[in-house]
């Protein structure tokens, strides 16, 4: 079901994009998802929106020289929701965090700040101004679940709570180490430690923060990302009482996952 209130202020707001080839991802994520794309201008060139019908669903824009250079991948940003995008870089600086781009405006839009947690993971802040962030959430081809995998769950849990007020639940399932992040009653991510069960180069896996989008079939869907270019990183499988997911890696290289709900 379609959440019709804008994300609540300490919880994901908006996914975003940063590719290699702006052409190719429209075109990818338009047929996997069915999103529409619509150029508007920004501060640092042409942003694209991608909307799921008439709700705004996630951004796109070009990859940096830097990242380029440095060989980084096309990859998807997640972006925090803040009050005061200022004050919560000085917090995350004292909390361990590393400031990669100090705040700024983006034109009349907002204001953000983009921050790599002590374990290495990368986020960004949102103090909204005209953009609120996405309006379609909980539904097919928008934002669902936003996932932490950490080298370090214990430092993740004590920086993440000071920065945000956010609760790291633990699973109820011994055999599933996993922490649901928790604010205000609001489940909206989670959180697992990258260990040897993740397969035998696990110890070169970064931290870093993944997107879910919700689809009707993962399956179909998997095979579809795969005939488009994808790669399929986790094959489709059941999370037990919760629903099914894959992880696909797009044709730059971006990794993101698909889920689908238990009925």
């Amino acid at each position: 079901m379609a959440q019709m209130t804008l994300p609540a202020i300490g919880t994901f707001c908006w996914p975003e994009l940063a590719t290699r080839d702006l052409k190719a991802a429209q075109a990818f994520y338009g047929d996997l998802l069915g999103w529409q794309a619509k150029e508007v201008p920004s501060a640092m060139g042409n942003y694209t929106i991608f909307s799921a019908g008439e709700h705004q669903a996630a951004g796109l824009c070009a990859q940096n020289d830097e990242q380029r250079q440095r060989g980084i991948p096309s990859n998807w940003l997640s972006y925090v929701s803040v009050s005061n995008a200022d004050a919560s870089a000085a917090k995350a600086k004292k909390l361990g965090a590393q400031i990669l781009m100090e705040p700024f405006d983006v034109m009349e839009e907002g204001r953000m700040a983009v921050i790599q947690d002590p374990a290495g993971a990368v986020f960004a802040l949102w103090q909204a101004k005209n953009h609120k962030g996405v309006t379609a959430y909980l539904e097919p081809s928008a934002l669902c679940w936003t996932e932490l995998a950490t080298t370090s769950a214990q430092k993740a849990q004590v920086f993440y709570p000071a920065l945000f007020g956010w609760t790291a639940q633990p699973s109820t399932d011994p055999a599933m180490p996993y922490f649901e992040w928790v604010l205000e009653g609001n489940h909206f991510g989670g959180m697992m430690e990258i260990n040897e069960h993740w397969g035998d180069e696990w110890k070169d896996i970064p931290s870093h923060w993944m997107v879910y989008f919700m689809v009707k079939d993962v399956d179909e869907r998997t095979a579809r990302a795969e005939a488009l270019g994808g790669k399929i990183r986790v094959p489709p499988r059941d999370i037990p009482k919760v629903g099914r997911f894959a992880v696909i890696e797009d044709p730059q290289g971006a990794v993101f996952s698909l889920f689908q709900g238990s009925l």
